[in-house]
């Protein structure tokens, strides 16, 4: 059974970092794009951030660019998001997902879903 679990979220004011982590588990994702996208109330699911594992290509949206780092480890099955200089804009529940190589910033293309974790910045 294959499982991504998030943790990591919280609360944080306004111009503090937060380092989310994606472990996956039930299968090896070698050949695998591993991406993050978040939802707000009221709001549709957006894409974040994306890496090949296979290069390490990365992607981001342009409201993260610069301020987000989205990494992976392929030993420990886990991605990772360090969010610096974060804003009250930047709340959310981030959810990890995985999906066949290519995927990048398509939402139709991930296979399979963590939960997600909230984050909460207040300004």
């Amino acid at each position: 059974q294959v499982q991504l679990v998030e943790s990591g979220g919280g609360l944080v004011q306004a111009g503090g970092s937060l380092r989310l982590s994606c472990a996956a588990s039930g299968r090896t994702f070698s050949n695998y794009d591993m991406g993050w996208f978040r939802q707000a109330p009221g709001k549709e699911r957006e894409f974040v951030a994306a890496i090949s594992v296979i290069g390490g290509r990365t992607y981001y949206a342009d409201s993260v660019k610069g301020r987000f780092t989205i990494s992976g480890d392929t030993a420990k099955n886990t991605a990772y998001l360090q969010m610096n200089s974060l804003k009250p804009e930047d709340t959310a529940v981030y959810s990890c997902a995985a999906g066949p190589y290519g995927s990048a910033r398509q939402s139709r293309q991930y296979d399979y879903w963590g939960q997600g974790t909230q984050v909460t910045v207040s300004s």
